[in-house]
């Protein structure tokens, strides 16, 4: 899979300036004692879902739509749609994530000479595999 024929859309608006996009669930442990073994052993005890978006700086729409929020006392809330078909590959994988929360969003970052990017971590509770690549 080649990373350029990613997308992806916030609540159903199509984000062409994306970059990247990366979301990660991590499973917590808790340490089992166990008996007859020197070897730890692990319990899953939750998840924590997170990941980043990255965009080229083209447009204020992330600084609004979180911005206008949070001086409301809110969260942004949204769903994001990520998108990956390589033409090279079997096929697409798309995923749905869930009640994402903007965790940060920086209200000035430039550099003179340099091309602009955002880069807006969020963290996510639920998330659905929309397709998948099968072979």
């Amino acid at each position: 899979m080649n990373g350029t024929f990613g997308e992806c859309w916030i609540d159903n608006d199509y984000m062409a300036e994306t970059t990247a996009l990366e979301a990660t669930v991590k499973l917590n442990t808790t340490e089992v004692t166990r008996t007859g073994t020197l070897e730890k052993g692990y319990k899953v005890t939750g998840i924590t879902c997170s990941g980043t978006l990255k965009l080229n700086k083209v447009t204020s729409y992330m600084l609004k739509k979180i911005g206008d929020n949070l001086k409301k006392g809110k969260a942004t809330r949204a769903t994001i749609i990520s998108n990956i078909e390589d033409p090279e590959a079997f096929g697409a994988e798309r995923i749905r994530l869930d009640d994402v929360v903007f965790t940060e969003i920086k209200l000035a970052d430039w550099e003179a000479e340099k091309l602009l990017e955002e880069s807006i971590p969020f963290s996510f509770s639920g998330w659905e595999v929309l397709e998948s690549i099968d072979v």
